[in-house]
């Protein structure tokens, strides 16, 4: 769930948006196993699984612009059929492939699966690549047991993580959008100085005319040579060197604003990497309360992220709960549960020092103990209970043996003497 979720934060930094799926059916794919057939073990369970956003397509209530009604699920699909245009790579029967449009539509309660057959219909070239479209036509069996799927779930199960959200549309607004002008401004700038340099790689000369190497052989020069008498004006060239200075405080400029639009610190990174370096490396700091107050703009950030996928996290794993007692309902030896509402601690990531945090633990509980020995072998030499049960016995003989298998009550014996 961690990678998962980690995943679709970036592709929202770039897309603007992102959508997790929970179904109820078996995590592994067994459709190239022989009908009839099932792997060992294998049992359907609730899965949460990240969708493809391009393949998404919400639709809103009446009179709303952020709530859904039904979530659509739609994909085009290439199937090959014999008697074709072209010649299949492995039988070498002449196949045509025919589009198909699979949608999985969502709503409260219900999957209702369809499949229509698709029609070329052009290119469309306004976007500045070729977008192949598609005529809807009929309506075509969809090869499934049932088209119509109960959940028992009174919401989609279709959950939306929007990047950064607005209150009048319910797409997300990616990381890229605001900065993509001083994105092209930045590959202008390179672009500029390549050519620069590149351009000064093999300048022109100028010199005598007669110029000669020792054994009387012409001097041979990269570039181009303009031979210049005694009372010929010498020519000049257009010298570039202030432009190219000017491109390189231009780059650093345009560098430095693209951290600053899209709220992050350069020196997060551990050195800047232009613009103004008043701010430092960020590595100057030891105290955990320093760090995070200097990491303050980058967690604000963060800490907005989070909050919509926090709130679409714990929606789909309450869902996975309820879908998890609804399709297991009747089954011989599942015990139903109920499902409850989860709250997740979310780390910012940020360095912890043990030894603070012993001592505000010691502070708070007035130098009682907050920490078994078990747990601490545990947690210092990263081993498992085993291996900590194993250390405490040698660590109780050790004890025994550094104290002797005598009491102290021994010094406290008197001797009667007769």
């Amino acid at each position: 769930m961690t990678a998962r979720i980690h995943e679709s934060v970036i592709g929202a930094g770039y897309r603007g948006d992102s959508f997790f799926k929970v179904r109820h059916g078996f995590a592994q794919d067994f459709s190239a196993i022989p009908e009839g057939l099932l792997p060992p073990n294998a049992k359907q369970e609730s899965i949460i699984e990240t969708v493809d956003a391009s393949i998404v397509f919400p639709e809103l209530a009446r009179g709303s612009k952020k709530k859904f009604k039904a979530v659509n699920i739609a994909w085009v699909e290439w199937v090959e059929e014999p008697n074709g245009f072209f010649t299949s790579k492995f039988s070498r029967e002449k196949m045509n492939a025919i589009p198909h449009l699979n949608v999985e539509r969502h709503v409260p309660g219900f999957i209702l699966y369809e499949r229509y057959r698709l029609h070329t219909n052009g290119i469309d070239n306004r976007y500045g690549v070729p977008v192949e479209l598609f005529r809807i036509g009929e309506k075509l069996p969809t090869g499934r047991e049932e088209d119509i799927v109960e959940t028992g779930v009174a919401r989609p199960l279709v959950f939306h993580i929007p990047y950064k959200s607005l209150d009048d549309r319910w797409e997300g607004v990616s990381g890229v959008e605001k900065i993509e002008s001083l994105l092209a401004a930045i590959n202008d700038r390179l672009v500029q100085i390549d050519y620069i340099l590149w351009k000064h790689s093999d300048p022109t000369a100028y010199g005598p005319d007669d110029l000669e190497e020792g054994d009387g052989a012409s001097v041979r020069l990269g570039g181009k040579y303009i031979p210049v008498g005694k009372e010929d004006a010498t020519p000049g060239y257009m010298v570039w060197n202030s432009q190219l200075d000017g491109a390189f405080k231009e780059l650093d400029y345009l560098l430095g604003m693209v951290f600053q639009m899209s709220e992050t610190p350069q020196w997060l990174f551990g050195t800047t990497l232009a613009g103004d370096s008043r701010g430092g490396s960020g590595t100057s700091h030891t105290d955990s309360g320093a760090i995070k107050a200097r990491f303050m703009p980058i967690l604000a950030k963060v800490n907005r992220i989070r909050v919509h996928v926090d709130k679409a996290i714990r929606d789909a794993l309450w869902t996975a709960m309820e879908l998890e007692n609804f399709a297991n309902r009747g089954v011989d030896g599942f015990e139903s549960y109920e499902p409850i509402y989860p709250k997740i601690a979310w780390n910012d990531g940020l360095p912890v020092d043990d030894k603070e945090q012993a001592e505000i633990a010691q502070i708070r509980t007035g130098g009682k103990s907050t920490l078994d020995v078990h747990t601490a072998i545990k947690k210092l030499d990263g081993v498992d209970d085993s291996h900590a049960k194993a250390i405490m016995v040698r660590i109780g003989q050790d004890e025994k043996d550094a104290m002797g298998t005598v009491t102290s009550s021994v010094y406290n014996e008197v001797e009667v003497v007769e």
